[in-house]
């Protein structure tokens, strides 16, 4: 490390500025958070600063100027509102957050005294700071001390790790003390600790292993496993085993077409002994309509296709339709994005037009595409610097300039538009500068574009291009989320240097892949599932049972709220019908959120309304209120209950009670049942029923009772009610 210069070790020797020496002190002690002084617009008690100190110059006014100057008191420093306030010896809201007598403490003293300098355009600026170490493996329960170092343009470096922030992205692996300690606690994997100082941000990635012994590694089947394998090794957590065929057929069924195998895809399929029948189940469902029906439900609910009224209906219909139809032409992924992204014309004629009418403003259309299909929140930027990104309120305005030339006109259909590109020149208004600003995309150089050249043709190919390092990387993280329940970077949209992938080489090679393939979606699909490491059981081993990260088993989740309704009908036989749509039209086909308020099913496991582009909407934890529903609904006794369901059909049936209760259990778990099961089942079945009256039931209506018991019990089990 180059030695930290003279002048900056004896700190006396040069006069204290704002931006260089106190601004950071502010953003140590906390003052310009969101929580504090840097509250939106208003800051805190009448005192406002900029969000961790984006706007330095803003900040110095208001310490300095605003109020006549009251907030210092250069002839009595130590008595300096500033000063009494922060350290609390005047009553302050956020308590004390300067020890008196400690260095920020005199520092901030100091820098009244000699006058309150702001600094000049001739300093020396912050270029960034370094984290030592970088890369680092530690033991479970250990610690380290991290240094951080500032380098500057004159070729200057202070050492400002006291003065540093540290946060952990998992905070239940890591915890990082404010003087750059960092402690790993008991959970192996990798994780990354964020250091933020004056603007600058920098990671330190630490790997925490177990050491678990790798004696038995199941065989790789493409390069998804050479690098999830590889991970595990440098980290020590053994994989569990392959899963079962019966395991692998109700989860591929239920991750790619939303629905859970038949009793005689079942059957079928591990009666088969043709070693690539695994691969053959998933092409099959992979060009199935199910498919298509089960991404077309998940995308349309991340582009907003929601109705507000009756007049939304066509547009809904339209929009959806076009996502399931692309997904079932096997559409490359690019070209989905740009028919959204540049679309004219009417909904009838084009029906991607439709994104335009949820999402009417640049600002709102920037902020859901870069967040859905860029990975990158931008909305901090409207307003602020990003506070754990490099992105700015220029990029912000810049990007929404791509969208600027968008018109509207009228159609005969009320509410509906007509979308154009609106000759002129792309450019978009920054609210701080109130300068216009043209189109550049994320981290490129602005473009000048003619006015005849619609700006988000120019998006679109800056997306698609191979070079794009968003685009998709964003994808498949999110694909990645959708089989394994989390993301190699989680949250799946806020991919960002300050919150790295847990595998950054797997990350990087599935987005090669994807690329390569053309932006197939399904070769992307296949990829995922054909590979050992999603094909894992979810049982855990000895050692890998507190792994969540690195996918050394497969982590169970619960059905979504529309597949978990139609595999209740599956099993049950029975029907939901919703308005305006075909008799058996499945939940996972439903085009729009209007269903949710008829469907109290729906409703209570978290269907998403589509009123925003995170997945977050999507309600994936269990509660009290859905084991209730499952016990005692009304609408889920009728499906028990139902006309020729498969109760009355079992009950009615001429073969044995264990041939019957195969074919339950095939339906419900694609299994046999084992012996215990067996017994159970048949034992129950036997039982003699009665009336409210005690009086003796009639042979098949017993057996009907017994049946619709049987299902609920199954029904209401952990194994039915997730994928695993």
């Amino acid at each position: 490390m180059t030695a930290l210069t003279p002048a900056v070790q004896a700190g006396e020797s040069r006069p204290l500025t704002f931006v260089r020496d106190i601004a950071p002190i502010l953003t140590k002690a906390s003052c310009n958070t969101g929580a504090c002084h840097a509250k939106a617009d208003v800051g805190q008690r009448g005192f406002r600063l900029s969000l961790l100190g984006f706007e330095p110059q803003e900040d110095f006014e208001h310490i300095v100027k605003e109020g006549k100057g009251r907030r210092v008191f250069p002839a009595a420093p130590e008595q300096s509102l500033l000063v009494l306030k922060a350290a609390n010896i005047v009553p302050h809201g956020g308590g004390k957050q300067l020890e008196p007598g400690s260095e920020n403490f005199e520092t901030l003293v100091r820098w009244i005294r000699e006058g309150m300098a702001y600094g000049t355009e001739t300093d020396a600026k912050l270029l960034s700071i370094e984290v030592e170490p970088k890369r680092i493996s530690m033991k479970m329960h250990a610690s380290q001390q991290l240094k951080v170092t500032a380098r500057y343009s004159d070729g200057a470096s202070r050492d400002v790790t006291r003065m540093a922030l540290y946060e952990g992205n998992e905070t239940s692996m890591v915890e990082a003390g404010g003087a750059g300690l960092v402690q790993t606690l008991d959970i192996p994997g990798n994780v990354a600790v964020m250091v933020r100082y004056a603007g600058m941000v920098t990671v330190c990635s630490v790997s925490i292993p177990l050491g678990a012994p790798m004696d038995h590694l199941p065989a790789s089947q493409n390069f998804i496993d050479d690098l999830a394998f590889a991970n595990l090794k440098r980290i020590g957590i053994p994989p569990s085993p392959v899963s079962d065929d019966a395991t692998f057929l109700r989860r591929v069924s239920l991750d790619i077409a939303g629905r859970l195998p038949t009793a005689e895809e079942a059957r079928s399929f591990l009666a088969s002994q043709d070693p690539d029948k695994r691969d053959k189940a998933i092409d099959s469902l992979l060009t199935s309509p199910d498919y298509a029906d089960y991404f077309a439900n998940k995308w349309t609910a991340l582009l907003k296709n929601k109705r507000d009224d009756a007049a939304d209906i066509t547009a809904n219909f339209a929009f959806h339709a076009w996502m399931r139809d692309s997904l079932l032409a096997n559409k490359p992924y690019d070209e989905i994005v740009r028919q959204i992204l540049a679309a004219t014309g009417t909904i009838v004629a084009n029906p991607a037009v439709a994104w335009y009418k949820r999402v009417k403003e640049p600002n709102q259309q920037i902020e859901d595409v870069a967040q859905l299909f860029l990975g990158v929140r931008m909305q901090c930027a409207q307003c602020h610097h990003h506070p754990f990104e490099r992105w700015s309120q220029h990029d912000y305005y810049s990007l929404a300039a791509f969208f600027s030339q968008v018109g509207r006109k009228p159609t005969a259909i009320a509410g509906e538009d007509l979308i154009f590109h609106k000759r002129g020149i792309a450019q978009y208004e920054n609210k701080k500068t109130r300068q216009s600003v043209k189109p550049a995309a994320l981290g490129a150089p602005t473009q000048d574009i003619l006015p005849d050249e619609d700006p988000r043709l120019r998006l679109a190919d800056w997306m698609s291009d191979k070079a794009n390092p968003f685009f998709a990387k964003a994808l498949v993280n999110r694909y990645w989320k959708h089989f394994f329940k989390r993301g190699l970077v989680e949250p799946e949209d806020d991919m960002r240097d300050t919150n790295p992938p847990t595998n950054p080489e797997l990350l990087d090679a599935l987005a090669k892949h994807f690329v390569d393939s053309g932006f197939d979606l399904r070769a992307l699909v296949k990829a995922i599932t054909q590979s050992r490491t999603y094909q894992l059981s979810a049982m855990p081993n000895d050692h890998n049972g507190v792994d969540r990260q690195n996918f050394s088993h497969y982590y169970p989740k619960r059905m979504q709220a529309e597949v978990l309704l139609d595999a209740l009908d599956q099993v049950s036989g029975a029907r939901s019908d919703f308005a305006d749509l075909p008799p058996g039209t499945r939940a996972i086909s439903l085009p729009d959120n209007s269903y949710n308020r008829a469907s109290p099913f729906l409703k209570v496991f978290g269907r998403p309304e589509g009123t925003s582009v995170c997945e977050c909407e999507r309600v994936q934890s269990s509660s009290l209120a859905q084991s209730l529903h499952l016990m005692n609904a009304s609408d889920v006794k009728a499906k028990l209950a139902a006309r020729e369901g498969r109760a009355e059909r079992l009950s009615k049936a001429e073969s044995s009670e264990p041939a019957r209760v195969r074919e339950l259990y095939f339906a419900t778990f694609a299994r046999e049942p084992d012996p215990e099961e067996m017994r159970i089942a048949v034992e129950h079945l036997s039982k003699p029923r009665t009336d409210a009256n005690g009086k003796l039931l009639d042979t098949q209506t017993s057996k009907r009772q017994a049946f619709e018991d049987l299902i609920w019990a199954l029904v209401n089990t952990k194994e039915f009610l997730f994928n695993h």
